[in-house]
């Protein structure tokens, strides 16, 4: 994790929206580069429901391959938001595994 993340993801946590948005703007290009990060961050998040949306919806971004059980297991999740951006995770990667997943949830009635 290089300082760039660390300051990105300070950012991200503060009270102020601007600042907070500053932060995501700044992983928002990278996020490629910070899948793995984004992904352990997000697993360690279990207060902050705002972060965790704005951290899966960068996870979705990455298109990391990694972050498929993520996406499958927010399909499930009570918050439409994390719904939303598991789905938007699973359309990115657009691998067989991932059409499978979006396939079950909406029979399933999840999307």
């Amino acid at each position: 994790m290089d300082s760039r993340f660390r300051a990105a993801m300070r950012l991200m946590r503060k009270r102020d929206p601007q600042l907070a948005e500053d932060g995501f703007g700044t992983l928002l290009p990278h996020t490629a580069l910070y899948a793995d990060d984004l992904i352990a961050e997000f697993e360690a998040e279990r207060d902050d429901r705002g972060l965790r949306r704005w951290l899966l919806e960068l996870i979705a971004e990455s298109r990391a391959p990694q972050a498929l059980p993520i996406f499958v297991r927010e399909l499930s999740s009570e918050d439409e938001s994390l719904r939303d951006w598991a789905a938007d995770g699973l359309r990115n990667l657009d691998t067989k595994e991932a059409r499978e997943a979006l396939y079950r949830a909406k029979a399933n009635g999840q999307l």
